[in-house]
């Protein structure tokens, strides 16, 4: 599969995927806001949801990729339809088990399909990720509507 097949990052993170909350209870309710909402776009199946929080019970806190950022997944097998994202703010930061990156505030659920077509909306979000002025900007939002627009910012 060449570089510009497969969805980019703004195909999957929209007004449906993405969501601002100020608090949550634990990890478990976060992988589980983020994993609904794939689940109403239709991109992954209900045992995906579970699937991702069998993994980091069963492999520990590894999803936390970086300092107050989470990449939650599962295996394409585990009940992915579709290449997905969702973007989920919790402005209160919820803890992960992780010392040395807890709080974690953005957590990002993903479900690939296969080894490509994901590609380069991953390649886009790590390209985000290292743009610190633009997480803070995430961070700080109050709104999709706010998160929409950090990302057609720092999106190129």
């Amino acid at each position: 599969m060449g570089e510009d097949e497969g969805p980019v990052l703004q195909d999957l993170l929209h007004e449906q995927s993405i969501k601002v909350v100020h608090r949550c209870s634990n990890w478990e309710e976060v992988v589980k806001i983020a994993g609904e909402m794939l689940l109403r776009e239709g991109a992954v199946e209900e045992q995906y949801i579970t699937a991702m929080t069998q993994v980091i019970k069963e492999h520990g806190p590894y999803v936390v990729i970086t300092p107050g950022i989470a990449l939650v997944h599962a295996r394409p097998e585990d009940g992915v339809q579709e290449v997905c994202m969702s973007l989920l703010v919790c402005r209160e930061g919820v803890s992960f088990g992780n010392t040395e990156k807890d709080p974690v505030h953005l957590i990002f659920a993903f479900g690939a399909v296969d080894d490509n077509q994901h590609l380069k909306a991953l390649s886009q979000l790590m390209t985000l990720l290292n743009d610190e002025a633009c997480i803070h900007k995430l961070r700080s939002s109050s709104s999709v509507a706010e998160v929409l627009a950090v990302l057609r910012e720092c999106v190129n």
